[in-house]
């Protein structure tokens, strides 16, 4: 798989202005990082607004898992919590005024009280404040970490638990926990909760512990290899951050506002073309995955789908409300461009999601290998991957050779007698 393969141009060009807006102050590998972290922390604000979805309310919220090495570029994931500040400031002081009054009134037992309400939460907590965390918030939690050892730490000790949490959350299951030491009763119906970590490759498997558990395939990865190289630390005029404030203030507070305010929930939907389109994507992407892949894969493609939806679900939101044109009073109707972006995104995302998982099973490409792999066309002739070879010093044999390991750990396939197709392209 290509590790080092970014996101399409095209799509930077369509996306919703707000988010163009932030994209378009970074080049290269951060404005990569820009974008999904962006995404990741709006799945979070989007406040009754759900689809229907397998036959199951879902909502907007988003994984994201960005995994590169040291001084690559992903701090710029730090800006993402912009958006959401004058909302978390917001939540935060109403409650707490809220809890106050409370207090004051001496009808009223202290401990019946409400708790205080967050909508940006630590990552480095045990599961019980998670469990805490998430009854108390409003209309859902972020989690925004730039070290995914933040939340690997906090796991530790308490992985089987974490690990639950993180799992039903994704599916908005229902969470429950008692524990007499700590005094804690909780259940929690339709938790939500999205999701922005930032790790070196060596933190993926502390989080993760295993691709069987099930939590692997709720996140969507995006891995890059390469040194970002030295970046003129005077390139800015300004505070970069300040940008992401501002239209956190002038359009992510008010589209908040206007959710939450309103009376019922809004259901977001596909056009039944869409519909189509959608269906014959994953079909051919999941015969693609069982025909070429370890069947244990199936699940992260089906995720996947469920990814599509929401982070159509998010663009189009963000769409219609910068353009003045979110109607509440109806269902909103996924746009056809942002269900375009979707679409691309998430096949992108989906290859990166099948190298982390080859790491698993130690079946990784080495980086020329890599390099040579994806120098080739889709489908190619061995006498191409000869020629291709040579230019990359290996001699005839050695890449016979290669064209055997490749079929063995199914990142080729064969077509017919020297013909072979790499699989998902």
């Amino acid at each position: 798989m290509d590790k080092n393969m970014k996101i399409d141009e095209q799509i930077y060009q369509n996306l919703p202005e707000p988010l163009k807006q932030l994209t378009d102050l970074f080049e290269d590998r951060e404005r990569d990082i820009v974008l999904l972290s962006c995404l990741g922390v709006l799945s979070g604000c989007l406040p009754k607004v759900y689809g229907i979805y397998g036959g199951s309310k879902v909502y907007s919220n988003l994984y994201f898992f960005i995994v590169a090495p040291a001084a690559s570029g992903k701090g710029a994931v730090k800006y993402a919590i912009g958006l959401v500040k004058s909302i978390h400031e917001k939540i935060k002081n109403d409650s707490e005024q809220e809890a106050k009054d409370c207090k004051k009134n001496k009808d009223i037992d202290n401990d019946d009280c409400p708790g205080i309400k967050y909508k940006i939460i630590a990552g480095n907590t045990s599961s019980s404040q998670i469990y805490s965390s998430l009854a108390d918030s409003h209309y859902g939690s972020i989690i925004l970490e730039s070290e995914a050892d933040s939340i690997t730490g906090a796991m530790t000790n308490d992985w089987g638990n974490f690990s639950d949490v993180l799992r039903k959350a994704f599916h908005h299951e229902k969470l429950s926990i008692t524990r007499k030491k700590d005094n804690l009763n909780l259940e929690i119906d339709n938790p939500r909760l999205s999701m922005v970590l930032c790790g070196t490759p060596d933190q993926v498997k502390p989080l993760i512990q295993s691709k069987e558990n099930g939590l692997f395939s709720r996140f969507m990865y995006f891995k890059f290899k390469n040194y970002s190289g030295w970046k003129d630390v005077f390139g800015y005029s300004e505070d970069v951050s300040k940008h992401f404030e501002s239209i956190g203030n002038d359009c992510i507070y008010p589209l908040y506002g206007k959710l939450f305010q309103n009376p019922s929930e809004i259901e977001f939907k596909f056009s039944l073309e869409q519909m189509e389109y959608f269906n014959n994507l994953m079909t051919h992407i999941s015969d693609s995955v069982v025909e070429n892949n370890s069947e244990d894969f199936i699940s992260n493609v089906r995720r996947h789908g469920l990814i599509l939806f929401r982070i159509a679900m998010v663009l189009t939101v963000i769409r219609n409300y910068s353009n003045d044109n979110l109607d509440l009073s109806q269902d909103i109707i996924c746009n056809n461009v942002d269900y375009d972006i979707a679409a691309s995104l998430t096949k992108n995302l989906l290859r990166h999601a099948l190298q982390i998982f080859s790491e698993f099973n130690d079946t990784l490409l080495n980086q020329q290998e890599d390099d040579l792999l994806f120098s080739l066309n889709e489908t190619f002739m061995r006498k191409e991957a000869i020629e291709k070879a040579e230019k990359f010093g290996i001699p005839e044999r050695t890449m016979d050779e290669k064209l055997k390991q490749w079929r063995k750990k199914k990142v080729i396939r064969k077509i017919k007698h020297g013909k072979y197709k790499r699989v998902l392209g």
